[in-house]
């Protein structure tokens, strides 16, 4: 029982960083290779709430959200913006380049001394006790809950809202949005607000589980293969996604080696490109257009 607590907690960590190299992929067919450093920027943005709400963790907390999510639009306005129209692959290089400043900015600005989020809100962190034995901690059950949350909301977004459908027609076909009236420039800058906030919200809730330091970006990074092979045009197959690289994590370290943990994902997606490039729930086409 202990061993499927654990592939599900994993499992959302995984979904939740995932669904952000989705929002952006499908709707602008951008890669976004610094996603990982925008979810530590997210988790650094929790300690400077943090230190600016001294006393008041639940308005920290959601200043944090907030500036997550404002993080977003300003690297579309300020630097993505710029790529629009451009090749795919001048797109992708600047999203490296941006993950490279902000972990360089990240030293800079914090240094390298680890701290946690979690004693600074004045928060505890308890376990649960489950059936068969099996434990939860809250942070780990937040972690879950958010997951789904966010599933929840982005699948109603992109159904039912304008906003959502917009977003939809923009990924499918955007000369023929912007023929519409939609404007491309404030639908990519939405999905990038998106995929930030869902990111940041992942950072800070890994921050306050363990601790904040630059070594996040390894998480985001292990996520990477979740949202390839599921189809980087499926936020469905990001999930499925995540669990197939969670729960080949969790019992490679249970029955083999631990040491062994940073390495599955990518193990997981070498397989999937040789068997099925283009993802779970991906097609053909949108693969070419990486």
């Amino acid at each position: 029982m202990q061993t499927l607590v654990n592939i599900a907690v994993l499992t959302s960590i995984y979904a939740l960083i995932a669904c952000g190299y989705v929002i952006v992929y499908r709707t602008s067919r951008v890669l976004s290779l610094a996603h990982g450093e925008l979810m530590m920027l997210g988790a650094f943005g929790l300690w400077v709430t943090i230190a600016l709400f001294d006393g008041m963790p639940l308005a920290a907390a959601l200043a944090a959200l907030l500036l997550a999510a404002v993080v977003g639009v300003v690297v579309y306005a300020a630097l993505m913006r710029r790529m629009t129209g451009e090749a795919v692959l001048a797109a992708v290089l600047a999203t490296i380049a941006l993950g490279i400043l902000l972990r360089g900015l990240a030293v800079l600005i914090w240094g390298p001394t680890e701290r946690h989020p979690l004693a600074a809100l004045g928060w505890d962190n308890p376990v649960f006790e489950l059936p068969a034995g099996a434990r939860i901690s809250a942070i780990d059950a937040s972690l879950v809950g958010a997951a789904v949350v966010c599933y929840a909301g982005l699948f109603a977004f992109l159904r039912f809202s304008p906003w959502g459908i917009r977003m939809r027609a923009a990924g499918q076909s955007p000369l023929l949005a912007a023929q519409r009236g939609i404007s491309l420039h404030v639908i990519y800058a939405l999905a990038w607000c998106l995929a930030t906030l869902t990111g940041g919200t992942a950072g800070m809730l890994l921050a306050l589980n363990t601790a904040l330091d630059q070594t996040m970006v390894v998480i985001g990074l292990k996520a990477f293969p979740a949202a390839l092979v599921g189809g980087l045009d499926s936020l469905a197959g990001a999930i499925l996604g995540a669990l197939i690289i969670a729960a080949a994590e969790v019992l490679i370290i249970q029955f083999v080696s631990p040491l062994l943990a940073d390495v599955v994902p990518f193990i997981v997606l070498l397989a999937m490109l040789i068997v099925r490039p283009w993802g779970l729930f991906g097609t053909r086409e949108e693969l070419d257009r990486v």
